[in-house]
């Protein structure tokens, strides 16, 4: 099948059950918040429980592992389109399998630790299974090497990003809203709807004081799903446009690539959990979490208007986009470590 065919078929209608579009958004906003609900009277009755220290952000005791509600609701999701789309079955089922890969190896690490080779080399299968799904759908060599990076990068991005209540999953929230609105029909967009839901149904758990993180289960499944999503866009998008999908990653990719970049340039040992990131910094120069939530969504949600208003523009205004936002997004960076400078805290 051609790239342009694939693509074609992909954009094309999926039909769901039920009560359309308000019916899909509630089922699955209701698996995040019941699922979470369950996933905190699991993790107290197993002691999974995530204590205060240096290396965190949070004061009080807290559990983890809720993120299993949001792997659930994905699954549910994808089964729900593999049935309704039968000739794109394999591409689901890849992703389900990755997906389950990904929250498998968190679950596990959220009930006792794991080395961090074990855990990438699942997180490496899972980012083979979709790369294999995206090039039997007619995307080519460069479109699954893509995808395979994609699902690498993001699943780490998002566990080393996941530091304060609300974060994570607002921001994956908004940017699978973006790429939903992007694909206009489709898989991608009930399967963009189906995580902004689930997310959702997480954050009254999470927010404004968390009573429950997403754990590894939760964070690193929802960097696979953002991953799952972009491919399935880069199938249909053309070349010159590809660039704008990078626009609601922006805020994390921006802060964890130039944290880390720092952090190695300093010669030390990076590979360690630290609070040194800017959002981590910035929620301890003004004493809480809300407002540094509310200032990251307020990033992503312009990052994702901008990809949507320049999606139709010629590749001058696309890349003037993308360059003038990542361009901003590092200046704000620069601001935010300097704002709290560096403590006691910043150890690793």
């Amino acid at each position: 099948m051609g790239h342009g065919q694939a693509a074609a078929q992909l954009r094309g209608g999926v039909s769901v059950p039920g009560a359309g579009l308000p019916g899909w958004l509630a089922l699955h906003c209701a698996v995040g918040l019941i699922g979470t609900w369950l996933a905190r009277g699991y993790a107290l009755q197993h002691a999974l429980i995530d204590q205060p220290g240096a290396r965190r952000s949070h004061a009080v005791p807290t559990p983890r592992g809720g993120g299993i509600a949001i792997v659930a609701a994905l699954l549910l999701a994808l089964a729900w389109l593999a049935l309704a789309d039968p000739q794109h079955a394999p591409l689901h089922a890849a992703i389900g399998a990755g997906l389950s890969l990904v929250a498998g190896i968190g679950w596990l690490d959220d009930h006792r630790p794991l080395s961090p080779w074990l855990r990438l080399a699942m997180h490496a299968m899972a980012a083979a299974l979709l790369a294999g799904a995206i090039f039997a759908a007619g995307g080519g060599a460069l479109v699954a090497a893509g995808a395979f990076m994609l699902a690498l990068v993001l699943v780490n991005v998002w566990n080393f990003m996941d530091g304060i209540d609300g974060l994570a999953a607002s921001q994956a929230a908004l940017a699978a809203v973006a790429y939903a609105l992007l694909a206009g029909n489709g898989p991608v967009f009930w399967l963009g709807l189906a995580l902004a839901a689930a997310c959702a149904g997480f954050l009254p758990y999470n927010l404004p004081r968390a009573r429950i993180f997403l754990g590894d289960v939760g964070s690193g499944a929802i960097g696979f799903a953002l991953a799952a999503l972009v491919s399935m866009l880069l199938l249909g998008v053309e070349g010159r446009r590809a660039p704008l999908l990078l626009l609601p990653l922006c805020a994390f990719a921006v802060d964890a690539a130039l944290t880390l970049g720092a952090r190695m340039l300093r010669g030390e040992r990076w590979w360690l959990p630290h609070t040194q990131h800017a959002y981590q910094r910035w929620a301890r120069s003004r004493g809480g979490h809300a407002g540094v939530t509310a200032g990251y969504a307020g990033w992503t949600f312009a990052a994702g208007a901008i990809m949507l208003a320049a999606s139709s523009q010629p590749t001058v205004v696309i890349m003037a986009s993308v360059g003038g936002v990542y361009l901003a997004a590092c200046v704000a960076w620069w601001r935010l470590q300097g704002m709290a400078g560096r403590t006691m805290e910043d150890k690793g």
